[in-house]
């Protein structure tokens, strides 16, 4: 009987069913207060079940640092232990790496979508349409190199600023096209998720309340891990976008479309 209850709950708190670390650390605290408070007169039983650490190779044991890295606990989103080069070894600079890997998976994806309906729409290759004459609103690349050093310059240096010091752009004068800063304000308290008003405007990863943005994270940690998956996913598409190209070929065409 304790077996199978060990099993039991061992399945209840794996992150399959529970979504995140988050989760299963609210579903344990349930199940150990469920189990630690029998009737009276009935012995005690508290049954421990801790979440095996995932592998990028799950067939393969041992290996060391190569296939099991002891800097990376798998409390980060999407974590398998994949890390070769070690660059994760100084904890500041896995913070930061994630934060890049972050940053450009959520470029790759709006680029994955925005090559095939541009293409789609327009019929115009991705890598000729800002030059085509029929686009919308060509520039030279003098200019669109300009426009995006001083757009894309501004927007990240605040965000390089508010990574070693958070929250210290969630004020006025660094937001000036808004009436409050709070619309801007890091509404989850993790860095890189503000979520919020503003930028969970459809409350996929929580709710507002009397007009206050209240996360919810069970809901949280299972989007994070969905997005950083589909983010390393579009990532390696835009790699094999870019060989593509230098054949002169577009994704649309490598399907026969």
């Amino acid at each position: 009987m304790v077996a199978t209850s060990g099993a039991v709950l061992n399945g209840l708190g794996s992150s399959f069913l529970c979504g995140g670390k988050r989760s299963q650390a609210l579903l344990g605290a349930s199940i150990g207060a469920r189990v630690a408070t029998p009737a009276a007169g009935s012995r005690k039983l508290v049954v421990v079940a801790a979440a095996p650490k995932k592998s990028w190779i799950p067939g393969v044991r041992g290996g060391g640092n190569f296939i099991d890295p002891e800097w990376l606990d798998g409390s980060l989103p999407g974590d398998y232990g994949f890390d070769p080069l070690g660059l994760g070894k100084d904890p500041a600079f896995l913070k930061w790496y994630r934060e890049a890997e972050l940053i450009h998976g959520r470029w790759a994806m709006a680029a994955v979508v925005g090559i095939f309906v541009g293409q789609a729409w327009s019929g115009i290759p991705w890598f000729e349409a800002g030059a085509d004459p029929g686009a919308i609103a060509p520039f030279s690349f003098g200019s669109l190199l300009g426009t995006q050093l001083l757009l894309m310059g501004w927007v990240e240096s605040k965000r390089w600023v508010d990574f070693f010091n958070p929250e210290s752009q969630s004020v006025e004068w660094a937001t000036p096209w808004s009436r409050t800063a709070e619309n801007f304000a890091n509404a989850t308290g993790e860095q890189g998720y503000p979520g919020g008003k503003f930028f969970d405007p459809l409350g996929l990863a929580g709710t507002i309340q009397n007009g206050v943005y209240i996360p919810d994270y069970d809901k949280l940690e299972r989007l994070k891990l969905a997005e950083i998956k589909h983010a390393r996913i579009a990532m390696l598409a835009m790699l094999i976008f870019y060989f593509e190209a230098g054949q002169g070929k577009t994704p649309l065409g490598a399907l026969g479309l």
